[in-house]
């Protein structure tokens, strides 16, 4: 038994170091590129066939539900998790992404994408981001929600008279 167990173990440890994911991202030449309004420092490609942009010197592309990376246009691309992409990248309203996922139609073109949404709240909070038509309804972020007042308040009991 100890000797099976031994096995199995050495089997798992010996396998492979990283998982491969196949994403299917084909740009054979350098796209085009165009400033996105509002988010200066992001470029897309706006007769690519997927959504891609350039950030940073880098290529990123959102596809198959989630964000890649590469140095050069024709890859090798790398997954990256949502919580590492960068914020200008989510800010680019959906009407830049020449390629969107379906259930987009419905949104706000105009707005960003709801990241929110798609990957959940745990998410949000630790980015501290909010979907422009988040419907938590508690204002976090600009200092108006509930339990707050109008600013005019006595504090914590600082200076008081």
């Amino acid at each position: 038994m100890l000797y099976a167990l031994a096995v199995l173990l050495a089997l798992i440890l010996t396998g492979p170091a990283e998982a491969q994911i196949h994403v299917d991202i084909h740009l054979p030449a350098p796209p085009q590129l165009v400033i996105v309004p509002g988010v200066p420092a992001v470029h897309y490609a706006p007769a690519a066939p997927v959504n891609v942009f350039f950030y940073s010197g880098q290529y990123w592309a959102f596809a198959d539900d989630g964000w890649h990376v590469s140095r050069h246009q024709d890859g090798p691309w790398i997954f990256v998790g949502p919580q590492f992409v960068p914020r200008p990248l989510l800010s680019v309203p959906v009407r830049y992404y020449p390629v969107p996922p379906g259930h987009w139609q419905q949104w706000n073109h105009a707005g960003a994408p709801r990241w929110g949404h798609e990957w959940g709240r745990e998410w949000a909070d630790k980015r501290d981001w909010k979907d422009r038509d988040d419907d938590r309804g508690d204002d976090r972020g600009d200092g108006r929600g509930r339990g707050h007042g109008d600013g005019r308040g006595k504090g914590h009991g600082k200076g008081r008279e």
